[in-house]
Order: C-alpha cells, then structure tokens, then sequence
C-alpha cells in the first residue's frame, strides 16, 4: 500500500498544479462530471499507476466533441481479465 501512494504521488502533484495554476486561466472544456483532472486523481489513488493510469487515458481521448460526455464516475472495482 505504501508504494502504491509513493508511486503515484509525482502524478498527483503535477495534477494538483495543473488544477491550481493552469486550469483556473483556461475556458472550461471538460464533458464530464467529475472533470478529466479530478477523475484522474480519483482513479490514481483507487487503482494505482497501472490500473487507474489506463482509465485516466481512456477518459482524456474521449473527452472531444464526438466523445461522451454527463456524470462518469470512477468504477470501484475493475471487471477481470478473461484467460
């Protein structure tokens, strides 16, 4: 548990600094509620670096204006591999 929080620490604060000093001098683009940043967060810290990274990336390359868009919320848990 504690590698998972040091690994993914680095990401959180280049989130952080993207949303306290980019994001409030940029029009707001998001689709999605919770915003693309937030979601990021959120998945890093349920999933970790691997896990919540690839859900991270999934939902910034929908998020255009041919992507989704309303209320997507980070899953709690993933659905298994399929051998």
């Amino acid at each position: 548990m504690k590698i998972k929080k040091i690994l993914i620490y680095p990401f959180l604060l280049i989130i952080r600094f993207y949303q306290a000093a980019i994001s409030p001098y940029t029009p707001a683009t998001c689709r999605y509620t919770p915003t693309c940043s937030h979601y990021t967060a959120e998945a890093l810290k349920k999933h970790g670096l691997f896990r919540g990274g690839k859900l991270a990336i999934k939902r910034i390359f929908s998020c255009h204006p041919f992507g989704g868009s309303g209320y997507d919320p980070v899953p709690d848990e993933l659905p298994k591999k399929k051998r």
